[in-house]
């Protein structure tokens, strides 16, 4: 870091981060919610209790038109009424989960009124309980990082972790209380990207210029978020999350979140692109010091173009399969394909893949050209210790 200080483009790239993570502090700290942030309202924030299935028995439908009903009796691991034992009926509604004795479920307390007859439930079928398998699945992605990862791996980890705090802690309940979605989307992103990038690769040229090259690629993405979503009306309302925002009587704005979306989104990609640039451009550098901008600006863009070609294609098929219900149902009502895109629904995830896309691409020569820079014009000692991001 501090042989960087030693030359202007090593100053200005330091000044500029700092710029940056200052900006990005100001703006946690003007948007930060306060702790009596608003909630949604009690149809979506019910208390939920664990129970254990202890019998399944075949049961008689209340609704004639369903049959192969099951009456699933409960014995409750949680709440005031722990160890006491209820009944549900599952499948009345409609299809239910296959449940068998011993899996775990959320309850909710419904309110039964004094005097009610012998078939009222006290408890209501919430949800499967799924925490277990993925704490499973928790505990074995994070033992892969580590072991494959070494200590970066376990940065990586922790980098994860603040992301999804800034998300819990930050996004969510900044945007529940009525700050605009795009601006606490930027800050939030910005504070994950910063975290994220240093703790993983340190503080060193490459992470620099990677710093730099996301937060350039994430200016052009949100300014092309911006205008094609006006472009094409696009309202944030055609989902069924959208219905139940507005229904729980909070003041968000839809168009507001398919931006913030937008942002997010395209932040995850941009970040891998970026690392990858700076530090292809960083080994070029130190396998022949003697090469200029040019040379190795060369080089690192053509394992540029084949990264994005791969990547490009990583983010169409996100979307996509995010898609792939409302496809699902546009097929089997036998919806044209023009007319199937036209539909908000799909055209909010077209435009964010094409926006996404498009900040990527230009990512690549942003941070390669920026690392190029910097480490034709800093000592080559400036750049010993620097490792290659091989994908």
């Amino acid at each position: 870091m501090g042989l960087l200080l030693h030359t202007p483009v090593g100053r200005a790239v330091v000044a500029g981060v700092a710029a940056l993570a200052i900006g990005t502090v100001a703006g946690l700290a003007i948007l930060w919610p306060s702790d009596d942030t608003a909630e949604l309202s009690d149809v979506f924030g019910q208390k939920t209790e664990s129970a254990e299935v202890v019998d399944v028995a075949a049961a008689e439908c209340r609704n004639p038109a369903v049959s192969d009903c099951e009456e699933l009796t409960l014995e409750l691991r949680s709440g005031p009424d722990t160890d006491a034992r209820s009944t549900i009926i599952s499948g009345d509604s409609g299809p239910a989960p296959d449940l068998g004795v011993g899996d775990r479920v959320r309850v909710t307390k419904n309110d039964v009124p004094p005097g009610s007859g012998p078939g009222a439930e006290a408890y209501a079928l919430s949800e499967v309980e799924r925490q277990t398998p993925m704490l499973w699945l928790l505990l074995v992605f994070s033992l892969l990082v580590v072991v494959f990862g070494r200590l970066r791996g376990a940065l990586a980890l922790i980098g994860l972790g603040v992301s999804l705090l800034v998300v819990a802690k930050f996004i969510v309940p900044a945007i529940l209380e009525g700050e605009a979605p795009l601006a606490v989307a930027i800050v939030g992103a910005v504070a994950v990207m910063l975290a994220t990038i240093t703790l993983a690769h340190g503080v060193n040229a490459k992470s620099l210029a990677a710093i730099l090259g996301t937060a350039g690629s994430l200016v052009l993405t949100v300014m092309l978020a911006l205008l094609f979503t006006e472009l094409a009306k696009l309202t944030g309302l055609s989902s069924e999350e959208a219905t139940l925002l507005q229904a729980s009587g909070t003041d968000v704005s839809l168009e507001g979140l398919v931006l913030a979306g937008m942002v997010i989104g395209a932040l995850g990609v941009l970040d891998d692109v970026t690392v990858s640039q700076a530090s292809t451009v960083m080994a070029l550098r130190r396998a022949n010091p003697t090469h200029g901008v040019l040379e190795i600006y060369r080089g690192a863009i053509e394992v540029g173009r084949d990264h994005v070609a791969a990547t490009v294609n990583t983010l169409v098929l996100a979307y996509v399969g995010a898609s792939l219900p409302i496809l699902l149902i546009f097929g089997v009502g036998d919806v044209a394909f023009l007319d199937a895109i036209n539909r908000e629904a799909v055209a909010e995830q077209v435009v964010a893949m094409l926006v996404g896309s498009i900040g990527l691409i230009a990512a690549v020569p942003l941070t390669t050209g920026l690392a190029a820079v910097l480490a034709t014009r800093m000592p080559t000692a400036a750049v010993t210790g620097e490792h290659a991001h091989a994908h």
